[in-house]
């Protein structure tokens, strides 16, 4: 027990060190190349978070259950937004970008609709997983090459200047947070384990807010020093990821069964994401108000998940 509790609090404290150093590398990479630090919240901050979800979802695929992956992908995107933005916003306001809501929040609404229309028949194909992909390098070179022709200038305290050093900072940063992910979440399943709960509950509940432990203390960190870009960014940005390069690099290495999915699961996901769009845009920003209603629902589906586990 003593050790699992170490598990636990060590992989937080990982995560910490690891959220704060990857905000302040990909802010200073932000200031150097004279792109928006929303941008690198798009990008570098949601690919580092999200590669924990990657890693799981292509060791499933090569040990043939690639449908982990899409269960995987559903559960992340719902506890991004109903939980892990929600958390965010109560600590802290979130100011949000007129780009956000003009263009990234319905880019999330539509990579999300795709993928439900590309799984009527039960299946993500290799064609399926080459369009995905490509979409996700179409989108990246579009935020770039958008973000050099921003005017925004971004100020960052204490950022490391050199380019070897902020490069550093984001490794380490991306390093510590899947390491901390690691160990937070087996820590948390063997306690679970210890008090009898059942292994379906421990998926549903645990190990989905683990594996987004990453999302959470990156965003609640640049929350904190002030970059709320980065932290909806990140959100936005990891959920883009998830569907098209999680769920597009594993079908490509094989095909993603749906079968065992809930419609009522990617509802959530598609609801949450709809609804995040008004939340923004009212006053470009996400209070406290909408906050607890994205958290309450989120709650109100993992009730209904363990209820109906049980």
């Amino acid at each position: 027990m003593m050790i699992t509790m170490l598990a636990i609090i060590g992989g937080f404290i990982i995560l910490t060190v690891g959220a704060e150093s990857l905000v302040r590398g990909a802010s200073a990479v932000a200031l150097r190349l004279g792109i928006t630090p929303l941008v690198i919240g798009l990008t570098i901050v949601a690919f580092g978070t999200s590669a924990p979800e990657l890693a799981v979802s292509l060791k499933s695929a090569l040990a043939g259950n690639s449908g982990i992956a899409l269960g995987n992908v559903i559960g992340s995107n719902i506890a991004n937004i109903g939980l892990i933005l929600a958390l965010t916003a109560l600590i802290r306001p979130i100011q949000v970008q007129s780009q956000m809501v003009k263009r990234d929040i319905p880019l999330m609404i539509a990579a999300s609709v795709v993928l439900w229309f590309m799984l009527f028949d039960s299946e993500l194909g290799f064609v399926d997983g080459l369009i995905l992909v490509f979409a996700l390098l179409s989108y990246l070179t579009f935020s770039y090459m958008s973000a050099k022709n921003s005017n925004e200038e971004l100020e960052v305290d204490t950022a490391p200047q050199h380019p070897a050093l902020s490069a550093l900072f984001i490794i380490a940063g991306i390093a510590m947070l899947i390491g901390g992910g690691v160990l937070f979440v087996d820590g948390a399943v063997e306690l679970a384990k210890a008090f009898g709960v059942s292994e379906v509950v421990i998926g549903l509940t645990i190990v989905a807010i683990g594996t987004s432990m990453p999302e959470l203390v990156t965003s609640v960190v640049a929350a904190m020093k002030g970059q709320s870009d980065i932290a909806i960014g990140n959100v936005v940005g990891s959920n883009l990821f998830n569907i098209l390069g999680i769920l597009g690099i594993t079908a490509l290495v094989q095909p993603v069964s749906s079968t065992g999915l809930e419609h009522f699961d990617f509802t959530i996901m598609l609801a949450l994401a709809v609804v995040l769009l008004p939340f923004a845009w009212t006053g470009l920003r996400i209070g406290r108000r909408e906050a607890a209603v994205m958290l309450a629902a989120y709650l109100g589906y993992i009730s209904y998940l363990v209820a109906n586990a049980v």
